[in-house]
């Protein structure tokens, strides 16, 4: 498995590809905590946005004390590309990467609009989906932001390439961790999922892409005892799931042919 390592110029136009090891190093190494000191005594810069429309969490992250402040987006829709972009702009950081934890259905990714908006910014997809991006990346990859990294974990199931980033472990890291978990695992329920998620710490603090209650963040060890779905025995679980008779997503003959080329049309394609 090859692993990429960028430039640290502003171009971020120069890189070199170097193997075997399996990581993925992306620019800047660091790591602010904008809300909740006690559960992040670090240097992560966290924000938990709404899109209302398609219920969808978009996450912004950075470091704050790196001279350039790197951040980047986890699931950027398209209809907010402009209050993400302002707030990232208030908040002087440099927004570096733009990241999908998978192929979504509901809503059109904001990853392709940002490109076009802010020069130099990549587009990062597992490389299980087989959609366009600048980046690509598998099971065991890093991503880092300064000092900060989230390690790539694969939950497919809700699609053959989700994913799921995780903080890092260690001194540096943000503790309790923090998992991004997609469509894979929601709170008190989940999309479709290979129960992977579950062998992180019950402490980890789970954010996931949607919440139609109201809710903003749970834990591992609450969703091992209260999620409806995933507390049961696997033959329940997959009678629940095949039988959970849900609708036509109203947004997916829009939404997964756009978000298959970074959110843009294959016309503007140059990912």
């Amino acid at each position: 498995m090859m692993f990429f390592r960028f430039s640290t110029s502003s171009s971020f136009s120069s890189f070199s590809i170097l193997l075997p090891k399996p990581h993925i190093f992306l620019p800047f190494k660091s790591y602010t905590t904008s809300f909740s000191a006690q559960i992040m005594p670090c240097k992560l810069l966290f924000r938990q946005l709404f899109e209302k429309e398609s219920s969808t969490y978009t996450y912004l992250l950075a470091d704050s004390l790196h001279p350039d402040k790197p951040a980047l987006l986890i699931d950027p829709v398209d209809r907010t590309v402009d209050r993400d972009l302002a707030l990232v702009k208030e908040l002087g950081l440099k927004l570096i990467y733009a990241i999908n934890t998978h192929v979504h259905a509901d809503h059109v990714t904001g990853s392709g609009l940002i490109k076009t908006k802010v020069p130099g910014v990549k587009s990062i997809i597992s490389k299980a989906s087989n959609a366009k991006a600048d980046l690509f990346v598998e099971p065991g990859d890093k991503i880092y932001i300064g000092d900060i990294y989230l390690k790539v974990r694969a939950t497919p199931g809700h699609t053959l390439g989700c994913l799921t980033y995780v903080t890092g472990d260690g001194v540096n890291q943000p503790q309790p961790r923090m998992a991004f978990t997609g469509d894979a695992l929601l709170i008190r329920g989940c999309g479709r999922t290979d129960f992977q998620i579950f062998t992180l710490p019950k402490d980890t603090l789970v954010y996931p892409a949607h919440d139609y209650k109201g809710f903003t963040v749970s834990t591992v060890g609450e969703e091992m005892l209260y999620n409806p779905r995933l507390s049961k025995d696997k033959e329940t679980f997959k009678n629940i799931m095949q039988n959970l008779n849900l609708s036509y997503p109203k947004m997916i003959d829009i939404a997964v042919p756009s978000n298959m080329v970074c959110g843009l049309q294959e016309t503007k394609s140059d990912l």
